[in-house]
């Protein structure tokens, strides 16, 4: 494997063992994972490989064939800081901090080398699937006993307390637990998840990458967040909940007075009708409603562009291009937004004229390439040799 040869490259020696840790799409369901609403994403079979081998000291070694100007990065266990000329390596720094604080006894340092093929900042959460290899390399290599959800969790609390994003739990709960040809129906308030088969019969999941650069901790992301956090708050003054999550349409349009802040109230009704979204989506799939998925897609991205303002013209102008191709049965954003992806199913017999035709149009509009992967699902996190 080329993360082998890569890692006696650089550190003259063989590793003790190679790790996979997917990318993830979300098929509908955003922005609600901390809202305490329901997902839908599935695992990718492009993502992360990861190649280590145990130290004698406390030396921690980190390379990635993606961020090669960076060269191997190095710091001790006993000097875990988010440093911003770390770059990518807070995310597995962060992990390995996390791990500790929670009474894991790490008790040496270990060279890693990192090869992943998901696009970087594209919203396919490149990072996640970072911090679940590296957890999972550490459950392995020093035998903790950890359940999977567990491992989630302090794969959250990496990216929340060390590196700065609040971001949900969703990313990592997807490329941790994800299996081949399903997608995962996830309730983030009470975690509790099931499998839903993907059946496209006869179409591809095209995801398009707008190629516009964004850093989430840069970003609005933690604005939105907070802005749902304010709007619950106003809410709970008389309603006895915990999350978004638990209103329904109706419930919510009766007590939205609360809010008072129109901006606020635009938030709190995305997360609220896109937590409905999900499940009827998930229940269309099932029932191989195909098309009834198709348009909740499309009012899903017309409520996180209008409602909840996370698409801009990048985004925008791949969906509306897919929109008007024929053979395409949904488009929207996927991921965070501000740049990042869309996710669209096209029919197989369109896959070759959406291509060319969404990639002439957004080059049109925006004056830059999108890149377009027609991908597969596969499975979460595991040991590859």
């Amino acid at each position: 494997m080329e993360v082998k040869t890569g890692f006696r490259r650089t550190y003259q020696e063989n590793p003790e063992g190679i790790y996979f840790a997917p990318g993830r799409v979300n098929l509908i369901g955003e922005h609600t994972d901390y809202n305490g609403g329901n997902v839908f994403p599935c695992a990718l079979t492009i993502g992360t490989y990861a190649a280590v081998k145990k130290r004698e000291d406390r030396l921690i070694r980190l390379f990635s064939e993606n961020f090669p100007q960076n060269g191997v990065i190095q710091f001790s266990l006993d000097e875990l800081v988010y440093d911003r000329s770390h770059d990518w390596a807070n995310y597995p720094k962060g992990v390995i901090k996390v791990f500790m604080e929670s009474g894991y006894i790490i008790p040496c340092g270990m060279d890693f080398y990192y090869s992943g093929n998901i696009p970087n900042g594209a919203g396919l959460s490149s990072s996640a699937s970072i911090e679940v290899v590296t957890a999972l390399i550490l459950k392995e290599l020093f035998q903790f006993s950890v359940e999977m959800i567990e491992l989630v969790k302090l794969c959250q609390k990496a990216e929340n307390a060390f590196i700065g994003v609040n971001s949900g739990i969703m990313d990592q709960f997807a490329v941790a637990m994800g299996e081949k040809d399903k997608a995962i129906l996830l309730d983030t308030n009470s975690l509790q998840y099931r499998y839903a088969d993907i059946r496209l019969k006869d179409a591809s999941i095209i995801v398009a990458n707008t190629n516009k650069k964004r850093g989430l901790k840069d970003s609005k992301y933690n604005e939105r967040r907070a802005e749902c956090e304010e709007a619950l708050r106003r809410l709970q003054k008389k309603l006895p909940i915990h999350a978004l999550g638990e209103l329904t349409s109706e419930e919510f349009n009766q007590y939205k007075y609360l809010i008072e802040d129109p901006v606020l109230i635009k938030r709190a009704l995305h997360a609220v009708t896109e937590n409905e979204r999900t499940l009827l989506a998930v229940k269309a799939l099932e029932s191989d409603d195909i098309e009834a998925f198709g348009k909740l897609m499309y009012a899903s991205h017309a409520s996180l562009r209008d409602d909840y303002e996370v698409t801009g013209d990048e985004l925008d102008a791949l969906v509306e291009a897919a929109a008007e191709v024929d053979g395409t049965i949904g488009s929207r954003m996927t991921g965070a937004g501000f740049g990042g992806c869309s996710v669209s199913i096209v029919e197989n017999n369109s896959v070759d004229n959406f291509i060319r035709t969404v990639g002439e149009k957004y080059r049109n509009r925006i004056g830059y390439d999108a890149d377009f992967y027609v991908v597969s699902i596969g499975q979460g996190v595991h040991r590859v040799e």
